[in-house]
């Protein structure tokens, strides 16, 4: 479980192909894998993967088909940056909202700036759209955000200062791919409301 409030900007070191899929590197400062363990959960750009290899300055997850299938992982290059986040540990502060890492879909997104603001539109697949309700929570790369606009083909959010500087969507180019998760307390109440 994941809050949506990202504790690191990692930096992609090796993406090593292999049967299963491939090996992902990612450097990260020093203490933020302080008291990690092997088989520790990390959301990666939101979508949960299990730690396989760490030192004080890096760490390894295997991203498996299924995963690259349904995420942004596979577009990773040397040096990307990747938004971090560290499991939730009961008492500690939730100062987003509670994520499962499991990323519902990707989504086309482009930044627009004008009037001081930063927007953030995506175009969200179809069969998640219903989901996306104005004012509503979802995760965008790991981030918690709440939606500010709906449209026919998906939805945006606005960005403030501190999101742009400590995630990746700052440096989010036309047409780049998200990772979107849906919140699951939406998805139980529609879920719900169709039996």
């Amino acid at each position: 479980m994941f809050t949506g409030i990202v504790q690191e900007l990692g930096s992609v070191n090796a993406l090593l192909k292999n049967e299963l899929g491939f090996t992902l590197k990612v450097d990260v400062n020093e203490g933020f894998s302080d008291g990690l363990l092997i088989g520790a959960s990390i959301a990666v750009n939101g979508c949960c993967l299990t730690v396989t290899k760490f030192d004080e300055n890096s760490i390894s997850f295997d991203v498996i088909k299924e995963t690259i299938r349904v995420t942004n992982l596979e577009y990773l290059e040397l040096a990307d940056k990747v938004n971090l986040e560290r499991s939730l540990k009961y008492g500690d502060e939730v100062g987003g909202h509670i994520l499962s890492g499991h990323v519902s879909c990707c989504a086309e997104a482009i930044l627009k700036e004008q009037e001081g603001e930063t927007e953030l539109v995506m175009k969200c697949p179809s069969e998640w759209r219903k989901y996306i309700l104005l004012k509503g929570y979802v995760a965008v790369n790991g981030a918690s955000l709440t939606v500010a606009q709906v449209s026919h083909d998906g939805f945006s959010v606005f960005l403030i200062p501190e999101t742009l500087a400590s995630t990746n969507l700052s440096l989010i180019e036309d047409k780049d791919q998200v990772n979107i998760e849906i919140d699951q307390a939406t998805m139980a109440a529609f879920t719900a409301a169709e039996t």
